[in-house]
Protein backbone atom coordinates (compact mmCIF):
# COMPACT_ATOMS: atom_id res chain seq x y z
CA UNK A 1 0.00 0.00 0.00
CA UNK A 2 2.85 2.20 0.77
CA UNK A 3 4.71 1.43 -2.38
CA UNK A 4 1.38 1.91 -4.86
CA UNK A 5 1.12 5.30 -2.75
CA UNK A 6 4.39 6.67 -3.64
CA UNK A 7 4.19 5.72 -7.06
CA UNK A 8 0.89 7.24 -7.28
CA UNK A 9 2.45 10.91 -5.88
CA UNK A 10 5.71 10.12 -8.33
CA UNK A 11 3.24 9.97 -11.24
CA UNK A 12 1.03 13.14 -10.01
CA UNK A 13 4.68 15.05 -9.45
CA UNK A 14 5.58 13.78 -13.22
CA UNK A 15 2.47 14.95 -14.62
CA UNK A 16 2.13 18.09 -12.43
CA UNK A 17 5.66 18.69 -14.12
CA UNK A 18 5.41 18.16 -17.44
CA UNK A 19 2.11 20.15 -17.76
CA UNK A 20 4.15 23.06 -16.42
CA UNK A 21 6.74 22.78 -18.79
CA UNK A 22 4.35 22.39 -21.19
CA UNK A 23 2.86 25.72 -20.10
CA UNK A 24 5.90 27.48 -20.17
CA UNK A 25 7.11 26.11 -24.00
CA UNK A 26 3.55 27.48 -24.97
CA UNK A 27 4.13 30.90 -23.76
CA UNK A 28 7.30 31.39 -25.04
CA UNK A 29 6.35 30.24 -28.43
CA UNK A 30 3.22 32.41 -28.29
CA UNK A 31 4.94 35.38 -30.09
CA UNK A 32 8.20 36.03 -32.34
CA UNK A 33 10.87 37.60 -29.96
CA UNK A 34 12.26 40.59 -31.46
CA UNK A 35 15.75 41.69 -30.12
CA UNK A 36 17.17 45.16 -30.88
CA UNK A 37 20.64 44.50 -31.85
CA UNK A 38 23.35 46.82 -33.64
CA UNK A 39 25.27 45.39 -36.73
CA UNK A 40 28.31 43.96 -36.74
CA UNK A 41 29.10 41.77 -33.99
CA UNK A 42 25.56 41.61 -32.35
CA UNK A 43 23.97 40.95 -35.36
CA UNK A 44 26.49 38.02 -36.01
CA UNK A 45 26.51 36.51 -32.74
CA UNK A 46 22.69 36.63 -32.76
CA UNK A 47 21.97 34.66 -36.54
CA UNK A 48 23.67 32.17 -34.07
CA UNK A 49 21.21 32.80 -31.48
CA UNK A 50 18.47 32.31 -33.69
CA UNK A 51 19.24 29.28 -34.71
CA UNK A 52 19.68 27.74 -31.11
CA UNK A 53 16.71 29.13 -30.18
CA UNK A 54 14.44 27.45 -32.60
CA UNK A 55 15.65 24.01 -32.02
CA UNK A 56 14.61 24.38 -28.52
CA UNK A 57 11.23 25.77 -29.55
CA UNK A 58 11.44 29.59 -29.24
CA UNK A 59 11.02 31.73 -32.57
CA UNK A 60 13.71 35.29 -32.36
CA UNK A 61 13.90 37.84 -34.69
CA UNK A 62 17.10 39.86 -34.45
CA UNK A 63 15.91 43.42 -35.50
CA UNK A 64 19.18 45.55 -36.46
CA UNK A 65 18.80 49.66 -35.09
CA UNK A 66 20.98 51.62 -37.65
CA UNK A 67 21.79 55.25 -37.04
CA UNK A 68 20.94 57.43 -33.99
CA UNK A 69 17.68 55.23 -33.57
CA UNK A 70 17.94 53.78 -29.95
CA UNK A 71 17.50 50.71 -29.35
CA UNK A 72 16.12 50.93 -25.82
CA UNK A 73 13.55 53.85 -26.77
CA UNK A 74 12.34 51.16 -28.85
CA UNK A 75 12.21 48.22 -26.10
CA UNK A 76 10.87 50.77 -24.05
CA UNK A 77 8.28 51.28 -25.91
CA UNK A 78 7.14 48.46 -26.80
CA UNK A 79 8.58 47.74 -30.37
CA UNK A 80 10.83 45.09 -28.89
CA UNK A 81 10.89 42.45 -26.38
CA UNK A 82 14.65 42.48 -25.54
CA UNK A 83 17.81 43.80 -27.06
CA UNK A 84 21.57 42.98 -26.82
CA UNK A 85 23.93 46.30 -27.67
CA UNK A 86 24.98 47.59 -24.20
CA UNK A 87 27.01 47.21 -21.27
CA UNK A 88 25.54 47.83 -17.71
CA UNK A 89 26.78 51.51 -17.50
CA UNK A 90 25.50 52.51 -20.80
CA UNK A 91 21.89 51.10 -19.20
CA UNK A 92 22.44 52.32 -16.34
CA UNK A 93 23.15 55.90 -17.76
CA UNK A 94 19.56 55.77 -19.55
CA UNK A 95 17.32 54.63 -17.05
CA UNK A 96 18.54 57.92 -15.47
CA UNK A 97 18.64 60.32 -17.80
CA UNK A 98 15.52 58.90 -19.73
CA UNK A 99 13.43 57.35 -17.43
CA UNK A 100 13.68 54.04 -19.01
CA UNK A 101 12.17 50.96 -17.02
CA UNK A 102 14.33 48.56 -18.46
CA UNK A 103 16.63 45.61 -16.63
CA UNK A 104 19.46 43.11 -17.47
CA UNK A 105 18.74 39.93 -17.46
CA UNK A 106 22.44 37.88 -18.72
CA UNK A 107 25.45 38.47 -19.71
CA UNK A 108 27.07 38.15 -23.11
CA UNK A 109 30.96 38.75 -23.97
CA UNK A 110 33.07 41.68 -23.48
CA UNK A 111 34.93 43.67 -26.42
CA UNK A 112 38.08 44.54 -23.87
CA UNK A 113 40.03 47.50 -23.66
CA UNK A 114 43.59 47.01 -23.72
CA UNK A 115 46.63 49.27 -24.04
CA UNK A 116 48.67 48.70 -26.93
CA UNK A 117 52.38 49.59 -28.31
CA UNK A 118 54.59 50.08 -31.38
CA UNK A 119 57.43 50.72 -29.23
CA UNK A 120 57.49 48.42 -26.23
CA UNK A 121 56.36 44.34 -26.13
CA UNK A 122 55.64 44.58 -22.65
CA UNK A 123 53.87 46.73 -19.98
CA UNK A 124 56.75 46.57 -17.77
CA UNK A 125 59.02 47.74 -20.35
CA UNK A 126 57.22 50.97 -20.31
CA UNK A 127 60.10 53.72 -19.27
CA UNK A 128 59.68 56.32 -17.00
CA UNK A 129 57.76 59.33 -18.28
CA UNK A 130 56.15 57.28 -20.53
CA UNK A 131 53.20 58.85 -22.60
CA UNK A 132 50.18 56.75 -22.37
CA UNK A 133 47.14 57.52 -24.65
CA UNK A 134 43.14 57.45 -22.61
CA UNK A 135 40.17 57.96 -24.50
CA UNK A 136 38.35 61.61 -23.97
CA UNK A 137 34.91 59.75 -23.35
CA UNK A 138 34.02 59.08 -20.08
CA UNK A 139 33.44 54.96 -19.95
CA UNK A 140 36.43 54.61 -21.74
CA UNK A 141 38.72 56.77 -19.97
CA UNK A 142 37.46 54.80 -16.95
CA UNK A 143 38.07 51.49 -18.16
CA UNK A 144 42.01 52.72 -19.25
CA UNK A 145 41.83 53.90 -15.57
CA UNK A 146 41.00 50.68 -14.29
CA UNK A 147 43.30 49.10 -15.99
CA UNK A 148 46.32 51.27 -15.25
CA UNK A 149 45.23 50.80 -11.48
CA UNK A 150 45.35 47.20 -12.16
CA UNK A 151 48.56 47.30 -13.38
CA UNK A 152 49.99 49.01 -10.55
CA UNK A 153 50.37 52.55 -12.40
CA UNK A 154 48.05 54.75 -10.25
CA UNK A 155 45.69 54.89 -7.58
CA UNK A 156 41.70 56.17 -7.53
CA UNK A 157 39.88 57.54 -5.18
CA UNK A 158 38.95 55.46 -2.54
CA UNK A 159 35.39 54.15 -2.55
CA UNK A 160 35.18 54.64 -6.50
CA UNK A 161 32.95 51.81 -7.88
CA UNK A 162 32.96 51.61 -11.91
CA UNK A 163 29.72 49.54 -10.96
CA UNK A 164 28.16 53.19 -9.82
CA UNK A 165 29.77 55.71 -11.81
CA UNK A 166 33.07 56.86 -13.78
CA UNK A 167 36.27 58.00 -13.19
CA UNK A 168 38.57 60.68 -14.72
CA UNK A 169 41.99 62.32 -14.05
CA UNK A 170 40.00 64.07 -11.31
CA UNK A 171 39.62 61.08 -9.70
CA UNK A 172 43.58 59.86 -9.94
CA UNK A 173 45.30 60.21 -6.19
CA UNK A 174 48.62 59.34 -6.83
CA UNK A 175 50.95 57.59 -9.28
CA UNK A 176 52.93 54.57 -8.44
CA UNK A 177 54.96 55.07 -11.90
CA UNK A 178 56.09 58.21 -13.50
CA UNK A 179 53.84 58.33 -16.62
CA UNK A 180 51.60 61.58 -18.69
CA UNK A 181 48.81 60.48 -19.67
CA UNK A 182 47.36 62.19 -22.92
CA UNK A 183 43.60 62.17 -23.51
CA UNK A 184 42.45 61.64 -26.69
CA UNK A 185 38.97 60.09 -28.95
CA UNK A 186 39.37 57.05 -29.49
CA UNK A 187 39.52 57.05 -33.35
CA UNK A 188 42.58 59.08 -32.82
CA UNK A 189 44.54 56.86 -30.08
CA UNK A 190 43.87 54.37 -32.69
CA UNK A 191 45.70 55.68 -35.55
CA UNK A 192 48.20 57.73 -33.52
CA UNK A 193 50.13 54.80 -31.95
CA UNK A 194 53.46 55.61 -33.12
CA UNK A 195 53.42 58.98 -30.93
CA UNK A 196 53.14 57.76 -27.91
CA UNK A 197 54.75 54.80 -25.54
CA UNK A 198 51.04 53.37 -25.54
CA UNK A 199 48.00 53.85 -25.69
CA UNK A 200 44.41 52.54 -24.65
CA UNK A 201 42.22 51.26 -27.68
CA UNK A 202 38.72 50.24 -27.61
CA UNK A 203 38.05 46.82 -29.20
CA UNK A 204 36.26 48.75 -32.33
CA UNK A 205 39.40 50.54 -33.59
CA UNK A 206 41.75 48.36 -32.66
CA UNK A 207 40.15 45.45 -34.63
CA UNK A 208 39.95 47.43 -37.83
CA UNK A 209 43.93 48.47 -36.83
CA UNK A 210 44.55 44.47 -36.84
CA UNK A 211 44.75 44.08 -33.16
CA UNK A 212 43.20 42.05 -30.84
CA UNK A 213 43.45 42.40 -26.83
CA UNK A 214 44.35 39.01 -25.78
CA UNK A 215 47.35 38.47 -28.81
CA UNK A 216 48.40 42.24 -28.55
CA UNK A 217 47.34 44.27 -25.62
CA UNK A 218 50.15 44.87 -23.12
CA UNK A 219 47.63 44.92 -20.45
CA UNK A 220 44.31 44.18 -21.40
CA UNK A 221 40.97 44.59 -18.97
CA UNK A 222 39.66 41.93 -16.85
CA UNK A 223 36.84 40.04 -17.26
CA UNK A 224 35.76 39.19 -13.73
CA UNK A 225 33.64 41.77 -11.96
CA UNK A 226 33.40 43.52 -14.74
CA UNK A 227 30.49 46.04 -15.54
CA UNK A 228 31.64 46.79 -18.97
CA UNK A 229 30.22 43.17 -19.60
CA UNK A 230 27.32 43.52 -22.35
CA UNK A 231 23.94 42.27 -21.61
CA UNK A 232 20.69 41.13 -22.47
CA UNK A 233 17.47 43.42 -21.44
CA UNK A 234 14.04 43.65 -21.31
CA UNK A 235 11.08 46.00 -19.74
CA UNK A 236 11.46 45.44 -16.07
CA UNK A 237 7.74 43.69 -16.54
CA UNK A 238 8.72 41.28 -18.52
CA UNK A 239 11.77 40.24 -15.99
CA UNK A 240 10.53 37.09 -15.10
CA UNK A 241 8.11 36.40 -18.58
CA UNK A 242 8.20 32.76 -19.65
CA UNK A 243 10.62 33.56 -22.57
CA UNK A 244 13.29 35.30 -20.79
CA UNK A 245 15.09 32.33 -19.06
CA UNK A 246 14.73 30.54 -22.77
CA UNK A 247 16.28 33.45 -24.54
CA UNK A 248 19.25 33.86 -22.15
CA UNK A 249 19.95 30.37 -22.41
CA UNK A 250 20.00 29.91 -26.11
CA UNK A 251 22.47 33.13 -26.42
CA UNK A 252 24.64 31.46 -23.27
CA UNK A 253 24.68 28.12 -25.32
CA UNK A 254 27.89 25.96 -26.04
CA UNK A 255 27.11 26.72 -29.74
CA UNK A 256 27.44 30.34 -29.47
CA UNK A 257 30.32 30.31 -27.28
CA UNK A 258 31.82 28.37 -29.79
CA UNK A 259 31.48 30.85 -32.21
CA UNK A 260 32.41 33.53 -30.53
CA UNK A 261 35.91 32.22 -29.73
CA UNK A 262 36.25 30.66 -33.38
CA UNK A 263 35.06 34.12 -35.12
CA UNK A 264 36.18 36.64 -33.12
CA UNK A 265 39.45 34.77 -32.43
CA UNK A 266 39.90 36.40 -29.02
CA UNK A 267 38.91 40.18 -29.26
CA UNK A 268 35.22 39.21 -28.55
CA UNK A 269 35.05 37.15 -25.20
CA UNK A 270 32.26 35.31 -23.87
CA UNK A 271 31.05 35.73 -20.62
CA UNK A 272 28.91 32.63 -19.53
Amino acid sequence: MHTRSVLRALGALVLASTALWSQTAALAQSQTLRVGVRGGVDEEIWEVVTKVARRNGLEVKPVVITGSASPNEALNNGDLEANSFQHIPFLNDQVKQRGYKLVSVGNTYISPIAFYSKKHKAFKDLPDGARLGIPDDPSNQTRALVVLRDQGVLTLREGFDPFKGTATLADVTGYKKKVQLVEAASVVLARSLEDVDASAIVNTFAYQAGLIATRDGLAVEKKENNPYVNIIVVREKDRNAAWVKPLVQAYQSEEVRQFIQTRYQGSVLPVF
